[in-house]
């Protein structure tokens, strides 16, 4: 583990969370685990009501609070920086990353259950954390994994769909085939054709979401050898852990990539809300690494790899992998990756070409003076740690962020459910409505 896992960390980190917790109105977001109850269902059934009510006070009591005024700058960026959405299960602080319920990749990492001693955190833990607001303990992480194993058979009709497309069709589309084949074994969808209260819509949402993160592993895996293995599939083994069964069922076994698998996972199920990345930064960042090395050879110099940025920029093109249009420093879940290839694989030269490029492009982007973040983002490292271990096929890379932004996705949506949410809404307008708003603003 590339983070400090001592007792006297461990020990701060429980007394931060449990200060936390006393001031967010009696609700237990961020307590750490102690219950004996290891089923996850349970667990929602008494928080739910609470965030129910809290959700009517804050309604009744700051309904009409502002929170801030849009201009035009936003509603032509994509509504980038618009405060317009409710997302409880993450939140994306500008200097410190991604918060999973209030904690940081690194605290993650310190409080999480492992498979291994000192590893990566399961990716069942982070699930339970998004639901719950709870750190889990070892046994209920464990019972996690046993569930979602139960929930993992796929209907055979998925994979006929699957087939009845090209073997050259995109992997995305390939696997986006399949979920929405699975849409046929929808707990919701029948529980809603029978007719329930919309207070009861999360219950069969809880089902549908778990079974869907379940069952994702082997439609994933079975894109991947499909297209590039022959389609010659590889069963799941029941002994191992969410993470590493996917690992595993796509064909690799290598221990150090099964707790990579963990890693990915866990630091790509949620980035809040509205933030609805394709991820195929891992694609354009792997390629652009191989690209450099073919034209400068692989021992490349500090003065070469200036002169690269530099033909790059100066053609019209950005640095992939650098930059991020909310963070102000290193992506957190750049340097956890940093970490991991320091420990596990710190010879190899696609990684020793990412730390130069570490060095090399901020002083760059800042030179330019357009950059408002010049650091190294997640999609800088991803693609060269699953290259090490043989998953190099890039085309591949957004089906593996599919099945892991699921977790972050489907844990929201059964809030959604229990809590009401409505649909969002935006108004929209036109640039002729917007340049007569603003004539008449400066009258």
């Amino acid at each position: 583990m590339a983070f400090f896992r001592g007792l006297t960390a461990v020990s701060r980190l429980r007394s931060r969370m449990a200060q936390e917790a006393t001031t967010l109105g009696g609700v237990r977001w961020l307590q750490m685990q102690s219950a004996s109850d290891l089923d996850l269902r349970s667990q929602l059934q008494e928080l739910i009501p609470e965030q129910q009510d809290r959700l009517k006070k804050l309604k009744s009591e700051h309904g009409k609070v502002q929170l801030g005024n849009i201009t035009v700058d936003m509603v032509l960026g994509g509504m980038r920086g618009m405060t317009g959405m409710l997302w409880e299960t993450s939140l994306l602080d500008p200097e410190e990353g991604i918060r999973f319920r209030g904690l940081s990749i690194p605290e993650c990492q310190q409080v999480l259950p492992t498979a291994v001693k000192g590893g990566e955190p399961l990716p069942e833990g982070l699930l339970w954390l998004l639901l719950t607001g709870k750190v889990p303990t070892k046994e209920q992480v464990d019972a996690l994994s046993k569930e979602l194993l139960s929930r993992s058979s796929v209907p055979a009709h998925v994979y006929k769909a699957i087939d009845a497309l090209p073997v050259t069709a995109h992997p995305m589309t390939q696997f986006t085939t399949g979920v929405m084949a699975l849409q046929v074994e929808s707990e919701f969808q029948k529980a809603y054709d029978k007719g329930m209260p919309k207070s009861k819509f999360w219950e069969p949402t809880y089902e549908d979401v778990l079974n869907l993160i379940a069952r994702l592993p082997p439609v994933a895996s079975y894109v991947y050898r499909r297209i590039f293995k022959d389609g010659k599939s590889i069963e799941a083994d029941n002994a191992l852990d969410y993470a590493a069964n996917f690992s595993h069922m796509l064909g690799f076994d290598d221990p150090k990539m099964l707790e990579l698998m963990r890693l990915y996972v866990t630091i790509h199920t949620d980035h809040e809300g509205g933030n609805v990345s394709a991820h195929t930064g891992h694609l354009e960042v792997l390629l652009w690494i191989k690209s450099v090395i073919e034209e400068t050879g692989s021992d490349v110099t500090t003065d070469q790899l200036k002169d690269y940025v530099w033909k790059t920029l100066k053609s019209g093109k950005v640095v992939p992998g650098f930059g991020h249009g909310v963070l102000r420093k290193t992506d957190p879940r750049y340097s956890c990756q940093r970490e991991f290839a320091l420990k596990h694989l710190p010879e190899d030269p696609l990684f020793q070409l990412v730390s130069k490029l570490y060095e090399v492009v901020p002083p760059i982007l800042t030179e330019l003076g357009k950059v408002k973040n010049p650091w190294p983002n997640v999609d800088a490292h991803s693609g060269v740690l699953l290259n090490h271990f043989g998953l190099s096929e890039a085309r591949y890379y957004t089906v593996l962020f599919g099945v892991s932004r699921s977790i972050g996705i489907g844990s929201q949506l059964i809030w959604d459910r229990a809590l009401g949410l409505p649909l969002e809404r935006p108004k929209s307008v036109t640039m002729e409505w917007l340049e007569n708003y603003c004539k008449n603003k400066a009258a």
